[in-house]
């Protein structure tokens, strides 16, 4: 989300906020900021023991750098990415830390040298800079021990790499100073993050060990500050904290944001592992051994949890931020886990009817085992679930409102939950889940470069044909297509044929230009994937699609493969329409037109920039979508103060796959007219955390302006739909399921914030008037399933068939509105 950043009062010390406060959040955030004072501001061994480690505890593991460790085709590939529209044409793209002077030689402090690494080049800094597409970077680190005495502070669209094959360490000195061993958010003077966090956008940590077992134990020592937004990720990391009786230390510190995805995270000892707070996140494979408290939630609105392993902890996860009178957690949905010797499982604030506000504190938990934990839920005043001293699997336990599908019900008991299709599922009952790959055994001989093979990136040559060549060579050479960084304009549709593998660096664009793509009435596909029927499969990671100018039949993403056995991926793959530098859609061009009644004014036809984002295609199936961003610009990125912008995309994310067999983990939506996902006549599909926000400019011109409904896409009709339907009801769907089955939904944010750029309609107890209707069901429809549905400015939170089923009234949370579990 671009424009409400959850930023906390630090000291009594509102951090900036660009458009809007949500004072209800920021007090939520100040309460469970408030006992974390030490670790923001820590400057040195400082700390009092107050913590008292469980009994049990797990081997860590010593941080040394392998002698001998097998080079990553990132150190020896020839680097020429460049950034297309900065004005320095010798910015340099990819940083080898040691060309920078480190030395990672577990002797010498290298904290200059990767700091110089990161900064050098007039790049986007914290507090200097809001944000820009203008100064992407890959900060590399070869395999060692990197000694650092203070922070390496992160700039904007930034990817920090470390070797995979022998993760490098950075290991904190005893006197070490700073928010984390890397701040990816910097404080600065007043207590206001540098960075507004909803807006820190295309960043990556991954392949680290981070070891702070060289600090004082009683010091408030951080492993990574991370207050991000979409398309960010850390991934592969091992934090080392001491777990001796009275620890201090902390992994990983969120605090705000609007977020985002983490995977492959293991920590041992801390008072806290994970402490954390944003609007809406997905977390997958994390493993914690010997920490106080594994999870410590400080806000949420909705988080989502999957493949956690606690072990040997006092707490697994704490959502008790605020009490039970004053809840800032809103609602985790943890599944498919493991919690192992450790007291309590789930601490909660509140058992219902007695939570304030009443929807708050919504509490999912499916297919979680417990092996000798004797309290497996435990409320302010008692327990609310057992556990035990032996082993047993929690199959469905709720705290919160149902809706079955009629409601609500409050209920703080166990539940069947959904039935599973075997096709998404992987050793055992456990739903399939695959992590990015990184090419790690792979030579750099066996990649084939976009500009080695003629291909410019400048956003000014015509690249169709270079980069499809170079894409069929890869794809027939059995090789990876590597795509460095800059901007491919293209002209015609690129074909990615079956067996490709593409990878880009730090987030390379691909982007459609000219009439071809022009015409609203005849669409076509920037970027298709497979040929209809087509079967195969298929690696995309760490790239964009966007649109230059008009391109009102432009499909960014086509996919039509149908993969059997190994699912095809798609990780870290964007679209971005709007707001950058050389897509001729920034402020200059599509400003925000709110006094302009639309009609009868016309919209501006230079500014209808994408029929749709992603279409996944009726013979597609059996593909993995995981860490991904569909957005439509709201504002202008490289603007100065943000300032926001009026673009017009007809659709959003189209699934009509028959087969199904889809994956969603850490999936985001926003701004498209019509809808933001829609499912038709499709199947068998998991969703982890999925988050829509509706465009900001509507009812001005409302959904059905300037793109009429199209039947064979099945396009909401909203002149009959909204008959006799009060308040704004024709404004684009959040989440959209048409005649279609097994669709399980494990955590949803659906957002409306917007009445035409005013914000009064989604304030606190304004009565959720932004729009009328979010979420549509349609059709013949079975086993679907949602758990913790959010939704913010919608009056109705649910509709089937026409008829409203719940009510914001009923549901009120946090800040959005909540059901935490709703089936038909």
């Amino acid at each position: 989300m671009r424009f409400l950043p959850v930023l906390p009062v630090l000291l009594g010390v509102v951090a900036a906020d660009f458009h809007v406060d949500i004072p209800q959040v920021v007090q939520a955030v100040e309460s469970g900021l408030s006992k974390f004072y030490n670790w923001p501001h820590y400057h040195g061994p400082t700390g009092t023991a107050t913590a008292v480690l469980h009994s049990t505890s797990t081997a860590k593991p010593t941080a040394t750098a392998s002698p001998t460790c097998a080079p990553y085709w990132m150190e020896t590939i020839k680097h020429q990415g460049i950034s297309a529209f900065n004005p320095d044409k010798s910015y340099q793209v990819f940083r080898n830390v040691k060309d920078f002077g480190a030395k990672g030689d577990g002797v010498t402090d290298d904290t200059a040298a990767i700091q110089m690494a990161v900064s050098s080049g007039n790049r986007c800094a914290p507090g200097v800079c809001e944000s820009s597409t203008l100064t992407p970077a890959v900060v590399y680190f070869p395999a060692g021990t990197y000694i650092l005495s203070s922070s390496i502070i992160d700039y904007y669209f930034t990817q920090i790499i470390g070797n995979p094959n022998c993760p490098p360490i950075l290991k904190a000195t005893p006197g070490f100073t700073g928010f984390g061993v890397i701040d990816g958010d910097q404080y600065q003077a007043g207590g206001v993050l540098g960075f507004g966090a909803t807006n820190v956008f295309y960043r990556q940590i991954r392949n680290f060990v981070i070891d702070l077992t060289s600090i004082p134990a009683t010091s408030a020592a951080t492993g990574i500050h991370w207050p991000t937004a979409q398309a960010t990720s850390i991934q592969n990391v091992v934090f080392l904290m001491s777990d001796a009786p009275g620890t201090q230390h902390q992994g990983l510190f969120i605090e705000s944001g609007s977020a985002g995805f983490m995977t492959d995270l293991t920590f041992y000892g801390g008072l806290v592992a994970a402490n954390i707070g944003n609007q809406q996140y997905t977390m997958r494979n994390f493993t914690i051994y010997n920490a106080v408290t594994a999870v410590n939630m400080l806000f949420d609105w909705g988080w989502t949890f999957k493949d956690f392993n606690i072990v040997n902890c006092t707490v697994g996860v704490d959502m008790t931020s605020g009490g039970e009178q004053a809840q800032s957690v809103g609602s985790i949905t943890f599944f498919d886990s493991f919690i192992t010797n450790t007291q309590t499982g789930i601490r909660i604030a509140s058992m219902p009817p007695a939570s304030n506000p009443p929807a708050a504190g919504s509490l999912i938990l499916e297919n979680v085992q417990l092996n000798n934990v004797p309290v497996a839920v435990q409320g302010p005043t008692g327990v609310a679930l057992a556990g035990t001293t032996g082993t047993t699997v929690i199959r469905g336990f709720g705290v919160g409102h149902e809706y079955t599908p009629n409601g609500p019900t409050i209920f703080e008991s166990n539940f069947n939950p959904p039935a599973r299709p075997g096709s998404l599922l992987s050793g055992g009952n456990y739903y399939y889940q695959r992590s990015k790959p990184q090419y790690q055994t792979i030579p750099s001989s066996q990649f084939i470069s976009a500009r080695s093979s003629g291909a410019t990136g400048n956003g000014v040559k015509d690249d169709s044909v270079a980069l499809q060549a170079a894409i069929l060579l890869a794809a027939l050479e059995n090789k990876v297509l590597y795509l460095d960084q800059g901007i491919y304009r293209v002209t015609r549709t690129i074909f990615i044929p079956p067996n490709s593998k593409i990878v880009g660096e730090t987030y390379p664009l691909i982007m459609s230009s000219g009439p071809f793509f022009a015409n609203m009435k005849s669409p076509q596909s920037v970027l298709e994937v497979g040929l209809p029927g087509e079967i195969g499969y298929v690696e995309l990671s760490d790239f964009i699609v966007g649109t230059q100018g008009a391109q009102a039949g432009a499909i960014l993403i086509t996919y039509n493969l149908a993969t059997f056995g190994t699912p095809s991926g798609i990780w870290d793959v964007h679209t971005r329409i709007g707001g950058f530098a050389g897509s001729n859609l920034q402020v200059a061009q599509c400003p925000i037109t709110p006094t302009v009644s639309t009609p009868p004014a016309p919209v501006n036809s230079n500014c209808i920039a994408a029929y749709m984002s992603v279409h996944i295609t009726q013979s597609a199936s059996n593909v993995y979508f995981e860490n991904n961003w569909f957005w439509t610009a709201d504002h202008d990125i490289e603007d100065p103060t943000d300032t926001q912008i009026t673009i017009y995309t007809g659709r959003g994310f189209l699934i009509e796959s028959l087969a199904g067999t889809i994956w969603l983990y850490g999936t985001a939506v926003e701004h498209h007219a019509l809808y933001q996902y829609q499912f038709s006549n499709t199947q068998n599909i998991f969703m982890g955390q999925i988050q829509t926000e509706t465009a900001y400019y509507q009812p001005n011109p409302n959904a059905t302006i300037p793109f009429p409904p199209v039947a064979y896409l099945n396009d909401p009709n909203f002149i009959t739909s909204c008959a006799g339907v009060a308040g704004n009801c024709a404004d684009g769907w959040g989440l959209r399921i048409l005649n279609s089955n097994n669709l399980l939904v494990y955590g949803a944010g659906l957002y409306s914030f917007f009445d035409n750029y005013s914000t009064t309609c989604s304030n606190y107890g304004n009565g959720e008037a932004c729009q009328a209707r979010i979420f549509d069901l349609e059709g013949r429809l079975s086993n679907i399933w949602v758990y913790n549905l959010n939704t913010i400015g919608a009056t109705s939170m649910i509709n089937e068939n026409g008829k409203s089923l719940a009510s914001y009234v009923d549901n009120i949370s946090v800040f959005p509105d909540c059901i935490a579990l709703f089936h038909l």
